[in-house]
């Protein structure tokens, strides 16, 4: 990766976010690692600097995890979150989803999984844990299924979608259509449009537990 990232960690375990700091000091795609013990210290961190991609542990003390993602993507969209937490419980789970985050994984990960986690995110990729995509499915089944005509997907864009719900990156989903960058962008751009989605995560999800690719 030629570009370097900023990267916020919040943590309220002072020796994780030490290790976590640790494990990216010398990871040649990132620049900075900013590090907040709360909510409102990372709300601080991204006003004042700009950060690419949030670390985020849910059992945080006053604003929990969730709040502060829900807050952190409405004011930065941009902003890639990856929720790291020994949280599994399928409502926190699925509003850290709605929001929009990009992976969520469990603080048992090793540093260097981690760190290509990291760098397959910053790419535009998608990773959830197993349990995580068996509670969108679940929650997907009690969702009435809408026709494809609802949203008047092309059968290119479908075919785009499905790569898309399975975190393939621009880039990828390129080469596996044998379309251009900027054409698979256009097509990524006309589905959120016609899902009423605002990124990618949110039109995985929705592809997902509304059964749109059938």
């Amino acid at each position: 990766m030629s570009n370097k990232y900023n990267i916020l960690i919040v943590e309220d375990h002072a020796l994780t976010r030490f290790a976590l700091k640790t494990s990216l000091r010398d990871v040649d795609f990132v620049e900075n690692v900013l590090e907040a013990s709360c909510a409102q210290e990372a709300y601080e961190q991204l006003a004042l600097s700009k950060v690419d991609l949030v670390i985020m542990d849910l059992g945080l003390p006053g604003i929990n995890g969730v709040q502060a993602t829900q807050e952190i993507k409405k004011m930065y969209k941009k902003v890639k979150i990856i929720i790291l937490t020994s949280h599994n419980e399928e409502q926190e789970v699925l509003k850290c989803l709605e929001a929009g985050i990009c992976a969520y994984c469990s603080k048992d990960i090793k540093p260097d999984k981690l760190v290509e986690l990291i760098k397959d995110i910053l790419n535009g990729n998608l990773w959830f844990d197993s349990a995580v995509s068996q509670y969108v499915l679940n929650s997907g089944r009690a969702v009435k299924h809408k026709s494809d005509e609802d949203y008047n997907l092309t059968l290119k864009e479908k075919k785009v979608l499905s790569l898309l719900a399975d975190g393939n990156s621009n880039q990828q989903i390129a080469k596996k259509l044998n379309i251009s960058v900027n054409t698979a962008k256009v097509h990524v751009c006309n589905i959120l449009q016609k899902l009423s989605v605002d990124d990618r995560t949110q039109a995985a999800i929705k592809a997902i537990k509304e059964n749109i690719l059938g």
